[in-house]
Parts: structure tokens; sequence; C-alpha cells
């Protein structure tokens, strides 16, 4: 394993012990919102604490990206962090929430870690390396038409405009598929495609820490990532879409279909 991922395990297990001791007493934490439906508790920003005490004390120099702390320092090495992906699943007391660091070098992304603390699953990724989940090695899912797949996806909460898009969206996959689920934890999300529990995944207006390891892990399971819309990188707009290849082909083609609806696109002058 890579001395950076490595490190990266290390400061998610300890993430994960913190949030694992207050979750059955969530009633107790003082809790703010960031926005509509966007909470931060006091755990997500001891959890953060941690990542970065442990970053620091092996790599002083690199930079670090994180949810709640913001951009702290430059250099060619950055450390992207969501200490508690999924907060209102966990303030809710549902089982599904996962501590997530990616790292990029020189722009790229380089490896990724994903830690469920409650399944104790820790799946990890190097480019070029493969994905493995708990040191075994993983692949996408081998399925091949839309008919029986099973779809992840997250709803846009931020805005009704967002919101307007997506529904066309979720109607036109739910059409074609066996199922899809809405389970609130986009790193899950993406680790789970990785693994072959999903087929799938869409999801627009993601943040860098939501998604960098995530996308990691998917790519080196073998699957496919792109932005939603084919405008750009995914990481600059947060637009994703995830699968294995013919999934993935399968719902960009349904998606491309909605072209000509207006609703369901972002307009020209949309950063997200």
């Amino acid at each position: 394993m890579h001395p950076l991922v490595n490190v990266a395990v290390q400061a998610a297990r300890a993430a994960g012990q913190i949030i694992l001791r207050h979750a059955h007493q969530t009633d107790r934490l003082t809790v703010t919102s960031k926005g509509k439906s966007d909470f931060v508790s006091e755990v997500d920003r001891a959890a953060e604490a941690e990542i970065v005490r442990t970053i620091r004390r092996f790599y002083p120099d690199h930079a670090i990206l994180g949810e709640e702390g913001g951009a702290m320092g430059e250099a060619e090495t950055v450390w992207i962090v969501d200490p508690l992906d999924g907060t209102t699943n966990f303030l809710h007391g549902i089982p599904h929430y996962a501590v997530s660091i990616g790292i990029t070098h020189r722009g790229k992304l380089a490896h990724g870690v994903i830690y469920d603390p409650n399944s104790n699953d820790l799946y990890t990724a190097s480019a070029g390396g493969g994905a493995q989940c708990n040191a075994r090695r993983i692949r996408v899912s081998r399925t091949e038409s839309l008919e029986r797949s099973l779809i992840g996806t997250g709803a846009p909460f931020r805005d009704e405009e967002r919101v307007r898009r997506y529904l066309p969206q979720l109607g036109a996959v739910l059409e074609e598929t066996a199922g899809i689920r809405r389970a609130g934890a986009a790193a899950l999300d993406l680790a789970w495609v990785a693994r072959g529990r999903l087929d799938g995944f869409w999801e627009m207006d993601l943040q860098p820490w939501d998604i960098a390891a995530g996308v990691l892990l998917v790519r080196e399971a073998g699957g496919t990532v792109t932005e939603l819309f084919g405008r750009s990188e995914v990481m600059d707009t947060g637009n994703v879409l995830a699968g294995n290849l013919r999934i993935h082909a399968a719902l960009a083609a349904r998606l491309e279909a909605l072209r000509s609806t207006p609703a369901a696109l972002p307009s020209d002058t949309d950063p997200g």
C-alpha cells in the first residue's frame, strides 16, 4: 500500500472512531445549518480535525481541502477531505455514512480512501493500482442492460431550480431500470458502484470532497466516470455519471435524450 494511502487509512479510521462514539447520542449534539437541508454537527468538525492532525503529523507541507475547514495551504499534493459524508443520515440514526479522503498530485487524482465505520468496510485505490475493499480487489458489475440495473442517485436539495432539472432525469431513468436507490451518501454510492453493488450512479451539484475518492475508486475498479452533461471535468462541476462501461453508456444515452427538454439541463450561466 502506498505511504499516502497508509496515512489516509489511519486518518479515516481515527475519524470513524469519533463518529461511532457519538452515533447513539445524536440528540445531544450541537447541530448548525449551512443551508437548506445541509447540516453540520460538532462530530463533523471533530472528525475533520482528527484527519487534519493525522495528515499534518506525517505530511506537514501538504495542502488540505476540507468540507468544514476549507482550503489549508498550497502544495502539489492536496488532501480532499469529507469527514462525514451523509451527516443527515448520521443525525437520524441511519447507519449509512462514511469518511472520504481523496488525494490529488499536480491536479490529478492519485489516491482515495472511503471508510464505512458501521460495516468496517475500507475502500482504497491508487491511480494505476486498482481498487480494493478490505484489501481484496473489487470490480464494477457485469450488468449489461438498463432493464436489469440498479442505479444510485442523489436529489439536489439545495434549491428548487436544480430539483426542477432533476425530476425529468429521475423519471427517464426510473422507466428503464430495475430500480433506483437514493441512500444519501455519495461517497458510499460511488464505492458501491466500484464494488458492483450498484450498476451506475448519477447526481448533480456535488463538491470535490464528496466525490474525489469515489471517482478514483470507480475508475480503478474498471468503471467509467464522466461529467454528467459532457461539459467539463467532473471534479470541476460536481455533476457525476458513473457506472460500468455498458451501463454508463446506456445512462448517458438516456439522459442525452433529455437535451431537448431545457428543464433537465443546466443553463449556460449555472456553474453547478
